[in-house]
């Protein structure tokens, strides 16, 4: 489906009808963990589309007692009387999801609860990437799927990342899945899409008329974006993990979906259709370069044993279930550029790793410093001899203004300046602004998985990921990993854990650019 064309606009059958919450997986991590408090906090809030029922599928038998125990064991302590108020409304039924009789007994039920077929359906698909495409063909099979354009009940599937290995399994993944269901009922959920300050980009950039003129290749010197995790491969993630990578495991998704929010043009509306069709352009603008551009501008490593903490950790090789002979990566730097009339000639440095000294993510947008070096210029220096350093590179002005937006652990936003120090000389010393979510409103933000699912509820597509988005992120993060995977290619590089990362991502910027972020200490 064209994203210059907007989608049948979502019935609001939710507030008439209960909807119904359907979660295939319903006993594995994620449903315990982040789908069903995000639930129980939705149903405790008055809202009209809060009189929702959840029904878990899996394969394990139980009674709905039984699984109500289970959601309740696993609900955080401030959730457990939201969860008392929703658990007379979830059900269990035992199902696979390729047995034909299985699903058709689910359909049965459903249409026994609240609601019955009247009932708007949300199924989410907490599955295996490969039962994807069998399960909506299932669910097509047995008449659960259907939907009058446009029309109530509705009819939505949420799934979960990784979606396809590669452009080609993503597109296929793509074909598969339309021909079951519509473009408008498919909800490709990216849970950083739901963090309150990457929402928070949109009315940053377009609220602000102060920033939106130096938004451009005029005034931006570079974009840095961060995710920095201490985490390594706890809790048996390596089994997924080593077949992933850092590359596809975040900056595919995440870290491209964040950097098209900072760097798209501006939408005509708040509308999904408007939105991410400036999210497909700016995608769409990446260049995508070959093999020996790619290498030049990536660098890829794990890492080794180190402390995390002040705690020994093992090196990626020696973490439980990771082949001695894996080539998979825990880091990932990439300088790109952006291929259009806004930020042509801008870098865009992008940064990923694993066992990192901290937890954080977030934007950096660097501004060009002044045109005329006015203040702190070096003792001991005519002014031939400082334009002849400036130029040539062995002396870099200082960069006075930088934007920061922390997305997390903490969400802000900081403008770096700078100010005159007190005295007679003519000294300039950095200062800044900052802003914080928690301080300012006084709370904090909503989960990110409680503001998705609510939003596909209530069929409010702006924050789910489009067909085309996929395709556009793998065909720029194939380039790369094509090039990787070239016998020229260097061999992964290393780094112990608890360090920033192997030496040589420094080198991806140029001149005075500067470097890495450190995150705010």
């Amino acid at each position: 489906m064209s994203t210059t064309q907007p989608s049948p606009k979502a019935s609001n059958d939710a507030r008439k009808d209960p909807a119904q919450v359907v979660i295939f997986g319903a006993s594995g991590d994620l449903t315990l963990h982040k789908l069903m408090p995000a639930l129980a906090s939705l149903a405790g809030k008055d809202r009209p589309s809060s009189g929702f029922s959840v029904i878990g599928v899996s394969r394990s038998p139980k009674s709905d007692e039984d699984y109500r125990r289970e959601v309740g064991e696993r609900m955080p302590p401030e959730l457990k009387d939201a969860f008392a108020r929703l658990a007379p409304r979830v059900f269990f039924v035992q199902a696979d999801v390729e047995d034909a009789a299985d699903v058709a007994a689910l359909a049965a039920r459903l249409d026994e609860l609240p609601g019955g077929r009247s009932a708007g359906r949300l199924y989410y698909l907490s599955l295996k990437p490969d039962l994807f495409a069998p399960a909506t063909a299932a669910l097509k099979h047995a008449g659960l799927l259907e939907q009058a354009e446009g029309g109530a009940p509705f009819r939505r599937v949420i799934v979960e990342k990784p979606f396809g290995r590669d452009l080609e399994s993503a597109q296929a993944l793509n074909h598969a899945l339309h021909s079951s269901l519509r473009e408008d009922q498919l909800y490709r959920i990216d849970h950083y899409l739901g963090k309150e300050t990457v929402q928070n980009l949109l009315g940053f950039r377009f609220h602000n008329a102060i920033f939106e003129p130096i938004w451009n290749r005029h005034h931006v010197e570079h974009i840095q974006i961060t995710v920095a995790e201490q985490l390594g491969m706890e809790n048996g993630r390596a089994g997924y993990y080593d077949t992933t990578g850092a590359a596809r495991d975040m900056l595919q998704n995440h870290m491209l979906q964040v950097l098209a929010l900072v760097a798209m043009e501006p939408p005509t509306s708040l509308d999904a259709w408007a939105l991410r069709s400036q999210k497909v352009n700016l995608l769409r603008s990446l260049h995508v370069p070959g093999p020996e551009l790619a290498l030049r501008n990536s660098l890829r490593a794990r890492y080794t044993a180190g402390e995390s903490d002040g705690e020994p950790v093992p090196g990626y090789l020696e973490e439980k279930g990771v082949p001695a002979d894996s080539s998979t990566e825990t880091f990932v730097a990439i300088r790109a550029e952006i291929d259009s009339w806004r930020w042509a000639g801008v870098p865009i440095l992008l940064r990923h790793g694993k066992r990192m000294p901290q937890k954080f993510t977030e934007v950096r947008v660097q501004f060009r410093v002044p045109p005329l070096q006015l203040f702190n210029r070096p003792d001991g220096l005519t002014d031939d001899e400082f334009r002849e350093k400036l130029r040539e590179g062995s002396l870099c002005q200082i960069r006075p203004n930088v934007l920061t937006l922390g997305i997390q652990p903490r969400e802000t936003i900081q403008l770096s300046f700078g100010v005159k120090t007190p005295g007679v000389a003519m000294v300039m010393s950095p200062a800044e602004l900052a802003f914080d979510y928690r301080d300012h409103f006084g709370q904090t933000s909503a989960p990110a998985y409680e503001r998705l699912l609510l939003d596909a509820l209530q069929g409010d597509a702006t924050l789910f990921v489009h067909a085309e988005e996929i395709e556009a992120s793998w065909r720029f993060i194939d380039a790369f990993r094509r090039a990787w995977d070239r016998p020229e290619a260097p061999p992964l590089a290393e780094y112990p854990a608890g360090t920033w990362g192997p030496d040589g991502a420094d080198e991806l910027f140029h001149g005075c650019e500067g470097g890495w972020s450190r995150g705010q200490g």
